[in-house]
């Protein structure tokens, strides 16, 4: 400092943030920067619907436009998998600075958040959360560490049959069960028959909680199943599962609660096909 002049800091943190996946804007809402974010997708509304107000709506991390994200005149982009190329040219296209983020195990998921904490000068808070999701899973797998693991098989999407992601089958250990099958990967009627597992979950992307257990078991074929003959068919709410986020602390409590009912209470989020008589008396209807 000379001639008792100050040097004055200029914050380059990003201020004018553009989501275009939920999980990102997630990890906004926990870190408390929600008042940075000035465009998301329709799917993040679904979350959080009093974000709508006083924002753009745009495209999303599969079909984004260039067009859409430099109206908003953004200082950060951030997006997730699943990508298209053509999506990923448009953000480029757009010139804005992007953070692209691909999680597949919880590990991936932590250094996220804490990439996206430390972008917007947030770092503490971001290790923080990241603290408290690991002590909880932590606390969970503590509970179940010493009971029977039964076989459970979770699926993100129905047709073609995608078993869930890596994070998932981490989540469905801590949570007392053996993840079947290789994670995020497709596979069959025959293959899931031949598993027989004694738990069946369906989180289906974009489906909320409304899969239809019932039917789909009937369609498939399932009726021997020992998850179906002992009644352990359940859906799990989809943002619980298949959000890379805090939000997945929601979807361990569920499928905890879905893998050993006896220890753990049954979470928001989380159906029973036994709730599903209404359904089970049309299901022949709607094939799915």
């Amino acid at each position: 400092m000379k001639n008792g002049s100050k040097i004055h800091m200029t914050d380059h943190t990003p201020h004018r943030i553009v989501s275009l996946q939920p999980s990102a804007t997630v990890i906004l809402e926990n870190l408390g920067a929600l008042d940075r974010l000035v465009a998301c997708t329709k799917y993040c509304v679904d979350l959080y619907p009093n974000i709508a107000e006083g924002r753009v709506i745009v495209d999303d991390s599969w079909t984004a436009s260039a067009t859409q994200i430099v109206a908003t005149k953004p200082d950060l982009v951030m997006a997730a998998v699943p990508y298209q190329e053509k999506a990923v040219s448009e953000i480029l296209k757009s010139g804005a600075r992007f953070l692209g983020l691909a999680p597949r195990t919880l590990a991936d998921i932590y250094t996220d958040i804490v990439l996206i904490a430390g972008t917007i000068g947030l770092a503490e808070q971001g290790e923080a959360i990241v603290h408290d999701m690991q002590t909880e899973i932590e606390r969970v797998r503590s509970v179940t560490c010493n009971l029977y693991h039964p076989c459970v098989f979770c699926e993100e999407w129905g047709k073609p049959i995608i078993a869930s992601q890596p994070w998932v089958a981490e989540l469905v250990e801590a949570a007392g069960g053996k993840f079947v099958t290789e994670a995020g990967k497709h596979t069959s009627e025959e293959a899931v028959r031949a598993l027989n597992p004694d738990v069946f979950i369906a989180a289906w992307c974009g489906a909320g909680d409304r899969v239809p257990l019932a039917k789909i078991m009937h369609v498939r074929g399932w009726s021997k199943l020992r998850a179906v003959l002992n009644q352990r068919v359940y859906c799990i709410r989809d943002e619980y599962l298949n959000t890379p986020a805090p939000t997945l602390l929601s979807g361990l409590h569920a499928l905890a609660a879905a893998i050993h009912p006896d220890h753990f209470s049954s979470p928001d989020g989380l159906r029973c096909v036994s709730d599903e008589s209404s359904e089970t008396r049309s299901l022949d209807s709607n094939v799915v």
